[in-house]
């Protein structure tokens, strides 16, 4: 086939997206695809208008590339695409607004709050509000944005002010949350839709507090186990909750959802990515490793998965 990689991108999270597009384009190719590559950006869209091609994969990550604005385009375009569609795409992205429909639907999360931060002169009231409303210790980061970027776990009132302005700066709703102590795990999803499958769950150990940037990206950050040293029930329910999640948001061909194992052996659902890093390194591999997908075969699954849902809908 012939496949436009897009990667890349102008999001906070460009260098992880760069690692994750070179993955995808070697893959493809391996694959005996025929692979045109685009390190994208808004100023360069005359390049996706005048695609040739039978699928574009799409290897961005954050904004225009996780939050369904290129997806809308090459909708329009007719152009059909890994992944999730624009509707999926922006809900996903938008922490508040999932975790409403999480909640909803009886996945467990954490309390939080969401504040417009467009106006800098409403910080010192925000804080307040802030002050009144959570508990030290609690998470304050943009509702829109991957990697942790921006996140700020506040262990002292004096900090809160500060914890506001470094989570503005990348978006204009901020989200507050109590903040959740316990194991940090991860559940890969994929499958024609309505047959998604979980793969093994993944314990994440970070170096570091917290699984932050550093801990995700940078070599000895953290320790992945595979599958996670958990009961067979508790297992299981992430893999329920992870599927259940996928579906809720309309995700398509591939997810992978983030979870809080608490003091009490609970999930807490922290959010959906449904454009997760595709490095060989990265969390999903690493769980399609463990039942015997190697990475290049994973990358063809999605090409296929993507195919599939495509002549289902013709």
């Amino acid at each position: 086939m012939k496949i436009a990689v897009l990667y890349g991108g102008t999001s906070g999270e460009r260098e992880v997206s760069l690692s994750t597009g070179k993955g995808i384009i070697k893959a493809l190719e391996n694959k005996g695809h025929e692979v045109t590559s685009i390190d994208f950006s808004p100023e360069k869209i005359q390049e996706i208008l005048k695609l040739n091609v039978d699928l574009v994969f799409i290897g961005l990550h954050g904004r225009f590339g996780e939050d369904g604005k290129i997806q809308g385009l090459l909708d329009m375009l007719g152009i059909p695409y890994v992944g999730s569609g624009v509707l999926a795409s922006a809900l996903a992205m938008d922490k508040a607004k999932s975790k409403q429909l999480f909640s909803l639907n009886g996945l467990h999360t954490a309390h939080s709050e969401v504040y417009d931060v467009t106006d800098a002169s409403r910080f010192s009231s925000i804080e307040d509000e802030i002050k009144q409303t959570f508990s030290i210790p609690f998470v304050i980061k943009p509702n829109q944005e991957g990697s942790t970027l921006g996140l700020t776990i506040v262990k002292n009132e004096k900090d809160i002010l500060q914890g506001i302005k470094t989570a503005a700066h990348s978006d204009s709703m901020i989200l507050v949350e109590d903040y959740v102590k316990g194991r940090e795990v991860t559940v890969p999803v994929m499958g024609r839709k309505g047959e998604e499958q979980a793969l093994p769950v993944i314990e994440i150990i970070p170096k570091n507090d917290y699984y932050d940037f550093d801990s995700k990206y940078k070599p000895g950050g953290s320790e992945h186990i595979v599958p996670a040293k958990i009961s067979e029930a508790l297992t299981a329910q992430l893999q329920e909750d992870a599927v259940l999640a996928h579906q809720l948001l309309g995700c398509d061909v591939y997810s992978r959802v983030d979870f809080i194992i608490n003091d009490q052996s609970e999930p807490v659902i922290l959010e959906v990515n449904t454009l997760p890093g595709m490095t060989p390194t990265s969390l999903f591999p690493d769980s399609a490793q463990e039942v015997g997908l190697s990475y290049d075969d994973l990358i063809q699954s999605f090409v296929e998965l993507s195919q599939a849902n495509k002549e289902k809908k013709v």
